[in-house]
């Protein structure tokens, strides 16, 4: 190698001939691959810092709405427009304006069947970026006043369950059953019936038939 950095030169001829030297190219072709590795990952770097940024500021936008509008007290019926990746419900209601639904924190789990119900919503501490769901809104023709309707209600209070119907309660699992209906009869068929008491096993009738 000369002074000058360049390949070494030989005489052939009369003629002055440069030797390049292979590792030359390898090692700049190396410096040139790190250097373009190096520049992607400072865009990243910078792409990511923007996003947080962005990010930041919108939190901060959203804040300082909510503290210029002023707390929210009471009860507000809201809906629940989707829900966010984690889970948490996204909610509309009127004293909120538009811009999309915000999340909110549940007292009571909710699936996407609940997608488009209403429910009432609190805010914690006053603010309109904090909304609690804290139930579902109930509607005429849920529950009971659709069981009633179609001629069949359920009631529990603690300590026992009343199941009413106009015709007949069927409980049935595979080929057993069990058949209450209104003139006072009780169904009960399987492929296998046992019957095992620890006490007395009465069977008491008007007349009882075997068979």
């Amino acid at each position: 190698m000369r002074d000058d950095g360049r390949a070494p030169a030989a005489e052939q001829g009369g003629e002055v001939i440069l030797i390049e030297e292979e590792g030359g190219e390898a090692a700049a072709s190396g410096e040139a691959g790190v250097d373009e590795a190096a520049g992607e990952a400072d865009a990243l770097e910078g792409a990511e810092g923007l996003l947080e940024l962005v990010v930041a500021a919108h939190e901060e936008r959203v804040a300082a709405e909510a503290a210029k509008a002023g707390p929210i007290d009471g009860v507000v019926v809201g809906r629940i427009v989707g829900f966010a990746p984690n889970g948490d419900p996204l909610v509309e209601a009127a004293v909120l304006g538009g811009g999309g639904g915000v999340p909110a924190r549940s007292m009571t789990a909710l699936g996407p069947e609940d997608e488009g119900r209403e429910v009432a919503l609190l805010f914690e501490g006053g603010r309109r970026d904090r909304p609690v769901v804290m139930g579902r809104m109930h509607a005429a023709g849920d529950g009971a006043s659709a069981a009633r309707r179609d001629g069949a209600t359920a009631t529990a209070d603690g300590e026992r369950l009343v199941l009413t119907a106009e015709k007949e309660i069927v409980l049935q699992c595979g080929k057993a059953s069990i058949t209450l209906t209104r003139a006072g009869k009780i169904l009960i068929r399987g492929a296998y019936l046992l019957t095992r008491s620890s006490g007395v096993n009465r069977i008491q009738g008007g007349s009882v038939q075997i068979n």
